[in-house]
């Protein structure tokens, strides 16, 4: 399995765990050279309120950081 195969699974697995909490992963559309570890944003479903990865520039948040962010571990 390829690396790309692996982060657009776990990618799948974040965004239905978000999908439960009320939360959305959003991605660039085109790529950024100011973005260098991530590539992805997260929001409030009900306010469209960017709650990770909009600082220092937009789509700045990584995999690993939205992961930690929604917790896993911590599901209902």
């Amino acid at each position: 399995m390829s690396r790309v195969d692996s982060d657009n699974a776990r990618l799948r697995r974040l965004r239905r765990l978000g999908h439960r909490k009320g939360l959305t992963i959003l991605t660039t559309k085109k790529p950024d050279p100011k973005v260098v570890n991530g590539g992805y944003m997260l929001s409030a479903d009900e306010t469209f309120k960017v709650i990770l990865g909009d600082r220092p520039v937009p789509y700045s948040a990584s995999l690993d950081q939205i992961e930690a962010y929604l917790d896993p571990d911590d599901e209902e």
